[in-house]
């Protein structure tokens, strides 16, 4: 083991000095997402963003869905969520009708052009994934996305 792996493979109280940022769990989290996003707009087609495809795919499997609704299912909050929304009705992608039972509620739908631009990025989706977690072996991938979720 290089003297470089065993300091990272230590415990953070241990590292000269106690506290390092680059060994925080933020701090490797952010990095890896930073690698994930940079796969991500290099694969994706149609210049979607992270959020974008999420609003998108996850609009396909609940729609029709209020917008706090789709929010509340990718994670995201309402300030975002409109954002992402509004580029995504600009571009064609959503539309959005009022909410029959509640006029302050917007209905979203996919459009057929919505629906177009995900099955055209569905395969690039699985790739970002896989090139993503290429780095480890299906049980570290596994183990991975179990932890993850446990955070989460």
């Amino acid at each position: 083991m290089s003297m470089e792996s065993a300091e990272q493979d230590r415990p953070v109280a241990a590292v000269a000095g106690g506290y390092r940022v680059d060994q925080q769990v933020g701090f490797l989290l952010r990095q890896a997402n930073q690698r994930h996003v940079a796969i991500f707009s290099a694969r994706m087609g149609d210049k979607l963003t992270t959020m974008q495809w999420s609003a998108l795919v996850k609009l396909r499997e609940i729609q029709p869905s209020s917008q706090n609704q789709l929010g509340r299912e990718i994670a995201m909050d309402a300030a975002t969520t409109k954002g992402v929304i509004d580029r995504l009705v600009a571009r064609g992608y959503v539309s959005t009708s009022p909410d029959p039972e509640d006029g302050r509620r917007l209905i979203l739908s996919l459009t057929e052009a919505g629906n177009e631009a995900v099955e055209r990025n569905l395969a690039s989706a699985q790739t970002v994934t896989e090139e993503t977690l290429a780095p480890l072996s299906l049980e570290e991938r596994s183990t991975l996305l179990k932890l993850i979720r446990k955070l989460c």
